[in-house]
């Protein structure tokens, strides 16, 4: 066994050694598209079970699983995570990433509210932490990025952020059995910086229903996985401390799992789930052409004029174009008489890769047969043969912003 284990051992040195001369070492950042593993990434540790290597004195140990391959493959057959918070279970096969150095590992104290604390019912009080060795404010989206990336470090410290969670522990401040994980009083992901020197805090809006408590911190990295730490005999990287709330208010918080907040979070990752990996934003953002994500919408209405008088009117319904760049083009045409007035409504859909864009231009034709439009709240068109009229969307803007707005503030609650 032992023989083989230095083989093993032997092995990994050769390959790290060929990769290192065919300059196959990948540079750190993520980027690289090749499916084959780089010889120089081969970690050796994987290829012994540990039963009998350094440190096996314990004859309860379990065997480690082992591999050749990194266990690129580990993932094969299963339900993939897929950086989505899938509540039937999944496997995630996105590597660990960057692990800080001893001294710089991660440490967290509640300061408010206070160990055996008790606070008013109802009413608005804050959580506050003092984190070591975090850069903070650091959050992907929740929803689509879960656990998709590498923890990574900055300055030698984990980039991510925290969160506060909030549960009833019952009758008493000391229960004897666990607190049930799916439910809590008050959940809030912590996506700021603070005051950048390690104070972070969370308001609790509207406050608690009179009971016990138990807070506590949840350290994670950028894509939300827990912190991962350098060894194994520390301090713990998170705090707890349980309260008391006393009064007649029993109004649950909205940021609780049964709470407004709580259940519009769990229904957006939800969704996503439904939707499947990657799926783009389905509303419109507060982009620059009210588009979904970075696509924009542009409606073109061509008007022909013809020889007769009168009034003529003209709908047209752009089909959908699908662009990488997300930009969509629609055309319509109209026939309009001389001294006619025109109407010509564009109604262009565009799907692009980050999303969906809709613009709705509307032009008039003048005496002379020219058009001028407004495409909610910028388009021009001209109907002398050909009218181009190109929708901005600003309407959608400001329906967007806000929709944008309340989308932002679930995922608070959601991260």
């Amino acid at each position: 066994m032992v023989n083989m284990e230095r083989l093993f051992k032997a092995s990994a040195l050769l390959a790290v050694a060929i990769g290192r001369a065919n300059g196959q070492a990948q540079a750190q950042g993520g980027n690289d598209a090749s499916l084959t593993l780089d010889p120089a990434a081969v970690q050796s540790g994987s290829f012994v079970d540990g039963r009998n290597s350094l440190g096996a004195d314990e004859a309860a140990q379990a065997a480690s699983l082992t591999s050749q391959n990194n266990f690129i493959n580990f993932c094969k057959g299963q339900t993939l995570t897929n950086g989505l918070q899938i509540t039937e279970g999944s496997c995630n096969g996105i590597v660990m990433g960057q692990i800080p150095a001893k001294n710089k590992m991660i440490s967290t104290v509640i300061l408010n509210p206070q160990n055996g604390q008790t606070i008013p019912a109802g009413q608005d009080f804050d959580i506050t932490l003092q984190v070591l060795n975090l850069d903070a404010g650091s959050f992907t989206n929740a929803v689509a990025t879960y656990y998709a990336a590498p923890q990574q470090l900055q300055n030698g410290v984990v980039v991510g952020h925290t969160h506060v969670t909030v549960q009833d522990t019952g009758n008493s401040l000391n229960p004897t059995q666990p607190l049930d994980p799916t439910q809590f009083a008050f959940f809030k992901g912590i996506n700021d910086a603070g005051n950048g020197q390690g104070t972070l805090k969370a308001v609790v809006t509207g406050g608690l229903p009179a009971g016990n408590f138990r807070v506590c911190t949840l350290t994670s990295a950028s894509n939300h996985q827990p912190v991962i730490m350098p060894v194994a005999q520390r301090g713990s990287q998170d705090d707890c401390i349980r309260f008391t709330v006393a009064g007649n208010d029993k109004n649950a918080n909205a940021a609780a799992n049964n709470g407004a907040k709580g259940q519009a979070a769990a229904q957006l990752a939800q969704q996503a789930v439904q939707a499947g990996p990657g799926a783009p934003e389905n509303n419109a953002t507060d982009s620059t052409a009210g588009a979904a994500g970075a696509a924009n919408g542009a409606g073109n209405a061509n008007a022909n004029a013809g020889n007769g008088n009168g009034n003529a009117n003209a709908t047209a319904a752009a089909d959908a174009a699908n662009a990488n760049t997300g930009k969509g083009n629609a055309n319509a045409n109209a026939n309009a008489g001389n001294g006619a007035t025109a109407e010509t409504d564009a109604a262009a859909a565009a799907t692009g890769a980050a999303g969906v864009g809709f613009a709705s231009p509307n032009g008039k034709a003048g005496n002379n047969g020219q058009a001028q439009g407004q495409a909610q709240g910028q388009a021009q068109g001209q109907a002398q043969g050909q009218a181009q009229v190109q929708g901005k969307g600003q309407d959608g803007n400001r329906q967007a912003k806000t929709a944008r707005q309340a989308r932002l503030s679930r995922r608070e609650y959601v991260s």
